[in-house]
């Protein structure tokens, strides 16, 4: 038992050294970056843009995870989504190169940031994701969002 917890916070202390935002590696090479690399890609993407043309409901869906602190995000349809950027709030982002048709997107919460350089909030106690929405082409694109079970 504390080899098993030893063994734990040795991983941690190496997630946290290397700057990556989890411990795991993520299966998606966009998501395979340190914390340092997602602040300043969403840096970039400031300020959020409110005056794109509006495209509707994306065909697509998004579920957040309150205790697991990620959002799943799909592409329903059946065409690959290139050069996707992924706004929630309207003050946080992630940029995804491509969203295959129903292939699941997990993303942690440590991988979405704001202009300031802050992951969205662990502590969702005063601040829940409200709206998803997808950036791509010059058009915005609402994203149904749920509650995961």
């Amino acid at each position: 038992m504390i080899r098993l917890f030893c063994l734990a916070a040795l991983g941690l202390l190496i997630g946290c050294a290397s700057g990556r935002p989890t411990l795991i590696p993520n299966a998606d090479a966009d998501l395979r970056k340190s914390s340092a690399e997602f602040a300043a890609d969403a840096a970039k993407r400031f300020p959020y843009p409110a005056a794109a043309q509006r495209g509707g409901q994306a065909m697509g869906r998004a579920q957040v995870g309150y205790a697991l602190d990620v959002l799943e995000i799909v592409n329903q349809s059946k065409e690959d989504w290139n050069d996707v950027t992924v706004w929630i709030n309207d003050s946080y982002v992630v940029h995804l190169s491509k969203m295959q048709p129903q292939k699941l997107k997990r993303i942690p919460f440590q991988m979405i940031y704001n202009d300031k350089g802050q992951y969205f909030p662990l502590d969702n106690r005063k601040v829940l994701m409200e709206k998803v929405e997808l950036y791509q082409g010059g058009v915005l694109y609402d994203v149904p969002l749920q509650l995961a079970d």
